[in-house]
């Protein structure tokens, strides 16, 4: 868990905190670019403990089909769960989720998470995740940002939980408790410190609470090293984790100052002290004591330097990498010192503990056949007894033979070895727990100031959270039940607190008590025959056994349905098992009674209590009884009493626990749980199991399921006003009540049922999932209006440009109509004349522009004076300035020595301020008493109150809509002063008018009424004729733009099936060159088919030139004495060798060559990315581009038969190699089959759906039709509504009356709540006037250190403008002296050419001067028009606003309309992307051919150069040939030898097969071993599999009674249907009634409605083409930039596997030349070995002839070893020069024996005479000379040898290099992929973008419509005044 993150110096800022507490925009826009359907998004498990995303297609019987990726899978109904829209991405509360599902818990976890959001809200929970690394969310500027705040004011925060409680400590005075509880690692401990720290930094406040403050932090901080060393030990998940729970409770005064601090412990862990598992490590303590920082601290402990010498504390690990134990003994033993600990008190602490480490060493023999045991290592116990200060021998006695009391006597009884171990362990786990009691108490003496009174307390518990290990035993079901309780406590207080606010809002809600859920367990734990009861009992049960315990508690607990059987998969020896709230625990009671009883010796206690020295241990056992030695009948008495309370284990915890619960109740807790997010600490990485184990076991998915029953998501009333009001179809504006408004809109939304939502007071309630279709609904309307708008500006531009192209055409009329005037009259004289004289007039006067010239120069030189005048007024200025500056100087220098008396004076201040603090105290009190008493005046002042409240609001939401209304009331108000001006002139003529009514009503009073009445009918027979006139001319305007509507739909329509005929024409063509593609595949398969006849003639021709060749041999054979000859051959052949070594460096460069063009591969790759841009530039053009790339492809697929025309002629050359060819084409036909098959096969796929689709859309049209004439229907109604509303409208007229009368009672109660908030505001300003007085002081010296660097900074400035001026006036001083004489020369030019445009000006003039008239006249009629039209539009704007109110009605019904419209345009869409995909599937497929062809034009390539390569080889092996041939005559000789050879390389050949038997019986077993793996973990996911069906057990009899209770409710739902029957059957009486009527009317009206009909058709089908042909155009473009970008990565990919397949070619000729030379090297081999079997023969010539037969024999025979040796040493490399230097040894070696075989011939041919010896000479003669040469053969063998092997090599570095490439290729290919990559995020980022652009769009829009029914209130409000005014001079006249 982090900490604070370390701060530079104290000047430096805070990091900032917002990226970890908040989330940002970014984040919020990549949430709603992220694809989602409200439908059909759903997660799913993932089978590893996570969840996935994924597509719901069908959930039926229990069982859903969902698809991840393009794979389908099945999974129970119950396990899947519908996601959260975007909306609610990164929720800070989950419990506002509004599908509250476990994976949304999860994700929306996870994902705040890894974007370093660690605190989150669920509900009542604070969820903190590990972050494994410090964040800036602990700094002073964090404490200040939450001080003060409500919770829901800021991020989620640890603080804003302490805050809340430390103010509610405030206000309500009652205590505060914090639960802090999760799994070891968790961060609980850091967490409790946070909170610890954060309360000193708020409640310290002065400079007394400063004091105050630092001595509680250094207290606190001193108990912890004492704490941890003592309580903290290293486990598998923490280094450093605290193995007892803390309950520290932080003390305040009534001010809310710090007042001390406590703690209490629980749950000590104790059996960790005698034992440990193998990764984990006792107490830091024990450790610490074998460091060296304290000098005597081993010798005074008696203490070795070995930890091993340790059983007790090193059985596990020893050290721990992150904690330095010598650095932890420094702290702790000055935390002694700092908190008090006297030297003895330290030390005797020590030795306890070094006597507790070595208890682990006292050893016990047996005594002879006794079963009894007796002392043993004296040395060890001498050691524990000088530690404790007591007598060894004593001791080891009392082990040994402790004494118990049998009636009344002591008798001792014998004791076995294990025994009086357990005896021993017993006593250390005692002393060491009783010692860490104490030193609590120690530091609670220093934590508390008994001087300073204690109100309340804020309470942190820091413990354990539930947990449900391997092996479960007596501490896990411990520590679970604590769980339980507080799980039960939570319920409890979270639905009491929910109800309470259902109450307060005044929602029906039945009260629930969710504590009772966890009743039965608790029940079963507590009750007197329950779990605990029968372990105390059986712990007091002298002879219990863990197997009796076992039985008692079945025969008990076995019948309830909590006690289960045992189901761990890891303990197989548990023995029961329990379902508690978090799971199933199984439990083994394995050693339960003796950890219960934790047995002590007696007698060793009482040994302890009367002989010790060590004080601090006769204290630690002072409350226990002991055995005293004399035991008279009183203590005997007390002893029975005391023995009778014996206390256990459990009986203290169950004490402590009852405490800690009564504590709990009376206190407000708040709950914080802690998580581990993975097991290897890892920043950012989830571990999905463990975080939702977690979850389950700390309570967070209980809590929410509590959540789940009521209303979790809740929204106030402004806030949901402003988001759904587009939902309430115009019945909701900015007048109406706000709680009115959410009524109605959610009375208007359909398919929202009344059960989902409950409306309060402040505000809306909703179920779980019903905010998702609220915005389902809303993001529908937003979408259509965004459509509305852009079709509208679209229509705009058009008009604009039209307009434009007009005003065009008509400017080149009158261009024209002028030049054709010129040509006319440019030969007539008076209009050349005109034309010469036009310059001439108005040339103006030379002197009069001198005139002008020169004062223009005078009143410039005039100003320079005056600058110069001003400079030298400001430098005076600048002066006095410096002399005032310097004089503040002094007086600031004077008065800085009297910074002391304003210190002291701040003192005094400061100490006024306190005494005026307790002023204020007092004062409060005496408020408060008050307040008391005017408790029963505030009961009548409530009700006003609320209205305070509620007027409140308003204002707020007045305030934040006054900002939007600034903008728009400058704009309105000019429209207003302008209808304010027409309305005053009207009044005038309307005053005007009424005195001469007034004159005539005088003169006419003596007419008849007669009169009167028939004027009265006249005018009334008046109006109804203007207003069915209006009415006329407004359906005759309707129908106007109905008839231009239609003329451009049908516009619209035409082009639609033009665009569907190109469509169809492209389709046509695609499938024409599909069918011209498969007429070419099979043309290639016919040639192929040729081509492979060709192939077995020219194999029948190789057959043939074999024979010829074995002819040749035997003739061969007959030339074997022509020596001469061989040897021109061999140096033939030596040449040839030459000439191929030239050519194989000639390959070499070659290959170099290769490696340059792959560099120049590389360049064009960088090449083709730059075009990659360029392309997707240029994606409008793909249309083009794809007719040319099917051009292309017909192009390359004639230059695919030409060059296949041309191999056929080549492949009369290619033998060998081509079998090779062969299998690779064939390879590549099957795969071009394959593909065309499956292409004919997805056609007929696409077909089909083609045919679906049309029919879908024949049947969308028919219910387009049947909507038609409902919609007509719903026309005619909507024309009856209108009669009616016209009637209610005269009723609205009244009633806006009565509303202007109240919005003026209204203003006046505002006014009198403004007075009270002032004397409100007033009282405030005075309390913090109080407060501001000090931090003004404060202030006022920084004010005037600022003054003066103000005064410095503005004299620099002055002087730095002043030079300025300096430089300026200088500057101009030179330009006047330089530039003025040749600027005049320059002014008398201008002046001409001015004079020359003043004439033509003043011609221009004249011309504009008399349009000017003919403009002015246009006005005057333009006025007159303007008036009359003034007239009209007054009588039009009453008509408008009853029109305005039918269309609106319209509207409505339009809208309903719409959605199913677009329902139906949404299955459309659906369709057009299901052929869509099957397209690109073609495509795909296309592109697949594509790539085949290419491959196999680069295979035939390949082969061309291979062939010719091939050439140039076959005719140097020709040549070589030869001499091989010649060579191979004496090969009949050697074939014995040759057979041999054969018969070793069959040798080798098994071996090798036996080699490759064992390789395969390891595979075998490998694929065993695989199998077995396989299956186990088959058996895990089944046992998986059971837990998980027992978990759905559960949570059905969970939903057994969620679903009575539903019962209940359908019951009451069915009488309300039943209701709303019959109301039904009445309405539709009803209906009857008024379709009598409405037939009457429909023969009028039959007209309209048909034409509107075809409008609405013709609408909806332009809306659904105009968007499905946006898609498609979308889709195309994306789906062609995707191709190109494919095809070039295609074509790299080529490029390297040409690369690739060149070298393993070459490599393939490399091996080729080696077994040639391997060949040659055997025949020199086997001619050696000829020569040697002649020289046997010579031997056996001699008289020794069988004694030399016999070692040629010999000899032979090593020979033939030596042979197969060399034919094994020459597969490898390395070993060949090795095996031809010992050869040339071994001849050496040959040729001396066979010198010395030659001296004993000549010897012996003494015997044989003169001839002999002549001969034998002749014959050695030529031997030598042989051998000379055969020698000089070998030679050059190995120096060709190694010329091979130099070009191997040479070989495979080429070959590395190549594959070296060939893998650069590959990450250039890689970086492409990147780069797409990179390119779909940017334009993914765009859409972002976009989507953003349309949030915006959106909130203009809205504000649009909200300025729209602002202009039309006001209009209207106008139309009332007029009317008003006229109804008014009426009643005058009258």
């Amino acid at each position: 868990m982090p900490g604070h993150v370390k701060l530079g110096k104290t000047g430096e800022p805070d990091p900032d905190p917002a990226p970890y507490l908040v989330v940002s925009m970014e984040m919020k826009r990549e949430a709603q670019a992220k694809p989602y359907d409200s439908k059909k998004s759903y997660w799913c498990p993932d089978g590893e403990g996570g969840f996935l995303e994924s597509l719901l297609e069908s959930n039926e019987g229990g069982k859903a089909v969902v698809l991840i990726g393009h794979e389908k899978k099945t999974f129970k109904s119950e396990q899947v769960g519908q996601v959260n829209p975007p909306k609610f991405e990164k929720c800070e509360d989950m419990a506002n989720l509004t599908f509250l599902n476990d994976a949304s818990v999860f994700w929306n976890l996870k994902t705040r998470y890894q974007t370093k959001l660690i605190y989150t809200y669920s509900g009542l929970f604070c969820v903190v995740v590990n972050p494994y690394k410090r964040f800036p969310i602990y700094t002073p500027t964090v404490v200040k940002l939450y001080l003060g705040k409500r919770r829901n004011e800021v991020p989620p925060h640890l603080w804003a939980i302490t805050e809340t409680a430390y103010r509610n400590m405030l206000q309500n005075s009652k205590n505060q408790s914090m639960l802090i509880t999760g799994e070891s690692g968790a961060g609980k401990t850091e967490n409790t410190k946070k909170v610890i720290s954060y309360l000193a930094m708020v409640a310290t406040t002065g400079k007394k609470s400063d004091t105050k403050k630092v001595s509680l932090e250094d207290q606190i901080v001193a108990t912890n090293p004492i704490l941890e060393s003592y309580g903290n030990a290293k486990t598998s998940r923490n280094d450093n984790s605290s193995r007892f729970g803390k309950f520290i409770r932080i003390h305040f005064n009534a001010s809310g100052k710090l007042a001390g601090c406590d703690i209490e412990s629980y749950l000590l862990e104790k059996s960790r002290i005698t034992q440990q598992q193998e990764v984990e490590r006792s107490y830091h303590i024990f450790y610490q004591l074998l460091q060296p920082f304290v000098p005597d601290l081993k010798a005074k402990c008696n203490l070795g330097d070995d930890i091993y010498d340790y059983s007790y504390v090193s059985q596990g690990k020893v050290t721990v990498a992150s904690i330095d134990d010598n650095e932890e003994l420094e702290y702790t033993d000055s935390a002694f010192d700092i908190i008090g600990f006297s030297q003895e008190e330290k030390w005797n602490c020590y030795k306890l503990t070094a006597a507790v480490m070595t208890m682990g060493e006292m050893r016990f023999k047996q005594k002879g056949r006794d079963e009894q045991c007796e002392p043993d290592a004296m040395d060890i116990a001498g050691k524990v007894a000088s530690n404790l200060g007591i007598d060894a021998e004593s001791v080891m006695k009392a082990f040994c033979k402790p004494r118990i009391k049998v009636g009344t006597e002591w008798v001792t009884k014998g004791q076995n070895i294990e025994q009086s171990m357990n005896a021993v362990g017993g006593i250390a786990r005692a002393i060491f727990d009783r010692l860490f009691k104490w030193l609590i108490e120690k530091c609670n003496e220093t934590l508390i100031d008994a001087t300073m009174k204690k109100v309340n307390f804020v309470a942190v518990l820091d413990i354990a959270g539930f947990e449900i290990f391997e092996y479960n035993g007596f501490e896990q079901i411990s520590i679970n039940f604590v769980n339980e309780k507080l799980q039960q406590f939570f319920n409890h207080h979270m639905f009491v607190v929910e109800q309470q606010e259902y109450v307060s809002e005044g929602i029906d809600w039945v009260m629930v008590d969710f504590g009772m859920d966890l009743q039965a367990c608790i029940i079963m734990f507590e009750k007197p025959m329950g779990l605990w009861a029968i372990l105390e009992e059986e712990s007091l049960f002298p002879k219990a056994t863990d197997k009796s315990f076992e039985e008692k508690l079945k025969a008990s607990l076995g019948k309830l349905p909590i006690f289960l059987k045992p189901q761990s998969k890891t303990d197989k020896n548990a023995h029961f098992a329990i379902s508690h709230y978090a799971g199933l625990v199984s439990y083994n009671v394995t050693g339960w009674l003796e950890k219960n009883k934790d047995p002590v010796n007696d007698s060793v206690v009482e040994i302890f209590k009367s002989t010790a020295t060590n004080a601090l241990l006769v204290h630690l056992w002072a409350d226990h009884p002991g055995q005293p030695l004399v035991a008279p009948k009183d203590d005997a008495k007390g002893k029975k009493k005391k023995g009778s309370g014996g206390k256990t284990v459990s009986s203290v915890y169950l004490v402590q626990l009852t405490s800690l619960m009564s504590t709990l109740h009376s206190t407000e807790p708040h709950f914080i749980r802690c998580i581990v997010p993975n097991t290897h600490k890892q920043p950012g990485a989830v571990e999905a199991p463990l975080i939702m184990h977690q979850l389950t076991c700390n309570g967070v998915l209980e809590g929410i399921r509590i959540c789940m029953r009521g209303f979790p998501n809740r929204i106030l009333y402004p806030d949901f006003k402003q988001r759904y009001t587009i939902l309430a179809q115009g019945k909701v504006d900015a007048k109406t009540e706000e709680k009115k408004a959410a009524s109605t809109i959610l009375d208007m939304t359909e398919g929202f049922e009344a059960e989902k939502y409950r409306i309060g007071n402040t505000k809306v309630f909703f179920r779980a999932g019903a905010l998702a279709l609220l915005e389902e609904k809303r993001d529908d309307i937003v979408t259509k209006l965004i459509r509305f708008l852009q079709g509208q500006v679209y229509a705009r531009f058009g008009r604009e440009r039209f307009q434009k192209k007009s005003n065009q055409r008509n400017m080149i009329k009158v261009i024209q109509r002028q030049f054709r005037n010129y040509i006319k009259n440019r030969d007539w004289g008076w209009f050349v004349i005109i034309r010469k004289t036009k310059p001439m007039v108005g040339v103006p006067n030379p002197e009069e522009e001198l005139r002008l010239l020169e004062e223009k120069a005078k009143t410039a030189y005039g100003a320079y004076e005056e600058q110069l005048n001003t400079k030298k007024q400001l430098e005076e200025e600048n002066n006095l300035m410096v002399d005032e500056i310097n004089q503040l100087k002094k007086k600031l220098n004077d008065e800085q020595g009297d910074l002391s008396s304003y210190q002291e004076k701040l003192a005094k201040l400061s100490t006024q301020k306190a005494d005026l603090e307790l002023q204020l105290e007092e004062c409060e009190s005496k408020l408060a008493s008050e307040e008391r008493n005017k408790a029963s005046a505030d009961d009548d002042k409530k009700s006003v109150e609320r209205e305070f409240t509620n007027l409140k609001r308003d204002y707020a939401d007045l305030t934040s809509k006054l900002e939007k209304v600034s903008a728009e009331k400058g704009k309105r108000d000019q429209v207003l002063r302008g209808l304010n001006d027409e309305v005053l002139y009207q009044d005038e003529t309307i005053s005007k008018l009424n005195k001469e009514k007034k004159y005539i009503q005088e003169t006419v009073g003596k007419a008849s009424e007669d009169l009167n009445s028939a004027e009265d009918k006249v005018t009334h027979l008046n109006e109804v004729k203007s207003k069915l006139e209006k009415t006329l001319d407004q359906m005759d305007g309707s129908l106007e733009k109905e008839k231009r509507m239609k003329y451009n739909i049908e516009k619209d329509r035409r082009k639609i099936e033009g665009d569907l005929k190109m469509c169809q024409e492209m389709v046509l063509d695609i499938e024409r060159s599909k069918r011209e593609l498969e007429q070419s595949i099979m043309r290639k398969d016919t040639e192929l088919n040729t081509l492979m006849g060709k192939l077995d003639d020219e194999q029948n021709g190789v057959g043939r030139t074999q024979r010829i060749i074995k002819e040749l041999q035997a003739r061969v054979e007959e030339m074997e004495e022509e020596l001469e000859a061989e040897r021109q051959s061999r140096s033939k052949a030596e040449r040839q060798r030459n000439d191929l070594s030239r050519e194989y460096d000639e390959l070499t460069e070659r290959l170099d060559e290769s490696c340059v063009t792959t560099a120049a591969q590389i360049e064009l790759n960088k090449k083709r990315e730059a075009e990659i841009m360029k392309m997707r530039k240029d994606v409008e053009e793909c249309n083009i581009q794809q007719e040319s790339t099917l051009l292309s492809l017909r192009k390359k697929h004639q230059d695919a038969i030409a060059e296949m025309s041309e191999q056929c002629d080549q492949l009369n050359k290619i033998k060998a190699k081509m079998e090779k060819d062969k299998v690779a084409v064939k390879m590549q036909l099957d795969d071009t089959r394959a593909a065309n098959d499956h292409v004919v096969h997805e056609k007929a796929v696409a077909e089909k759906n083609l045919k679906a689709l049309h029919a879908q859309l024949q049947s969308f049209m028919k219910k387009i039709d049947e909507s038609a004439v409902v919609l007509g229907e719903y026309d005619s109604a909507n024309k009856r509504q209108m009669s009616e509303n016209s009637n209610l409208y005269s009723r609205l007229e009244d009633l806006l009356n009565n509303v202007s009368m109240l919005q003026k009672i209204k203003i006046t109660l505002s006014s009198q709540l403004d007075d009270a908030k002032r004397m409100c505001d007033e009282e405030s300003k005075e309390r913090q006037s109080l407060l501001g007085r000090f931090r003004t002081l404060e202030h006022e010296y920084d004010g005037v250190k600022e003054h003066f660097e103000d005064e410095q900074q503005q004299k620099n400035e002055a002087g730095r403008h002043l030079q300025k001026l300096m430089a300026d006036s200088n500057m101009w001083r030179c330009k006047y002296e330089t530039d003025a004489l040749g600027k005049i020369e320059e002014l008398e030019m201008t002046k001409l050419k001015l004079q020359a445009r003043l004439a033509e000006n003043e011609s221009t003039m004249e011309n504009l001067n008399s349009k000017l008239v003919s403009l002015e006249k246009a006005k005057l009629q333009v006025q007159k028009d303007i008036e009359e039209m003034a007239h009209r539009v007054d009588q039009v704007n009453i008509m408008y606003n009853q029109a305005e109110k039918r269309v609106k009605l319209m509207d409505k019904v339009i809208a309903e309309w719409k959605t199913k419209a677009d329902t139906i345009s949404l299955e459309l869409n659906n369709s057009q992307k299901e052929c869509r995909n099957a397209s690109a599937e073609l495509f795909r497929v296309k592109n697949g051919y594509d790539e085949a062809a290419s491959q196999l034009d680069d295979v035939r390539r390949e082969n061309r150069s291979l062939s010719d390569e091939i050439k140039d080889l076959m005719e140097q092996i020709s040549e070589g040939g030869r001499s091989i041939h010649e060579i191979e005559k004496q090969r009949k000789k050697l074939e014995a030898e040759k057979n041999e050879l054969e018969q070793a390389l069959g040798d080798a050949e098994s071996a090798l097969e036996q080699e490759e038997n064992k390789y395969l019986r390891l595979s075998l077993e490998v694929n065993q071993v695989k199998a077995d793996i396989e299956k186990r973990i088959q058996e895990k996911e089944e046992e998986f599999e059971g837990t998980r069906r027992n978990h759905a057990k559960v949570m059905e009899q969970m939903q057994c009674a969620i679903e009575q209770e539903s019962k209940s409710k359908a019951e009451a739902i069915r009488m309300r249907k039943k209701l709303e029957l019959d109301i039904n059957e009445l309405e539709s009486a009803l209906d009857h009634a008024n379709m009598a009527n409405m037939e009457l009317q429909k023969s009028i009206k039959l007209y309209q409605e048909r034409i509107k009909d075809k409008t609405m058709q013709f609408e909806a089908e332009q809306v659904a083409k105009d968007r499905a042909r946006d898609y498609m155009l979308n889709a195309e473009r994306k789906a062609h930039s995707s191709q190109n970008a494919l095809e070039e990565t295609k074509t790299m990919l080529e490029q390297a596997d040409r690369a690739r397949k060149q070298a393993e070619q070459e490599l393939c000729d490399t091996n080729e030349q080696l077994a040639d030379l391997t060949v040659q090297n055997q025949g020199l081999y086997s001619s050696k070995r000829k020569l040697e079997s002649d020289l046997a023969d010579l031997r056996s010539e001699g008289d020794e002839a069988a004694a030399e037969a016999h070692d040629t024999e010999e000899k032979a025979k090593r020979y033939m070893m030596d042979a197969a040796k060399l034919a094994d040493e020459l597969r490898s490399e390395q070993e060949n020069a090795q095996i031809l230097e010992k050869e040339k040894r071994e001849m050496e070696a040959r040729t001396k024996d066979l010198q010395i075989q030659l001296d004993d011939a000549e010897t012996n041919a003494i015997k044989w005479g003169r001839k002999m010896a002549a001969k034998l000479d002749a014959r050695c003669r030529e031997l030598e000379a042989e051998l000379d040469a055969e020698q000089r053969r070998s030679g050059d063998a190995y120096k060709n040898l190694k010329k091979a092997e130099r070009g191997i090599k040479e070989y495979t570095f080429r070959s590395e290099e190549d594959r070296k490439n060939a893998e650069r290729m590959r990450d250039l290919v890689d970086k492409l992929q990147q780069q797409i990559r990179t390119y779909k995020k940017q334009i993914e980022e765009a859409e972002e973008i976009a989507s953003t652009n349309l949030a915006k769009f959106r909130k203009a829009q809205v504000d649009l419509t909200e300025s729209c029914e602002r202009a039309d209130i006001s209009e209207q409000a106008c139309a009332k005044y007029r009317a008003r005014g006229r109804s008014q001079s009426l009643a005058r006249d009258y």
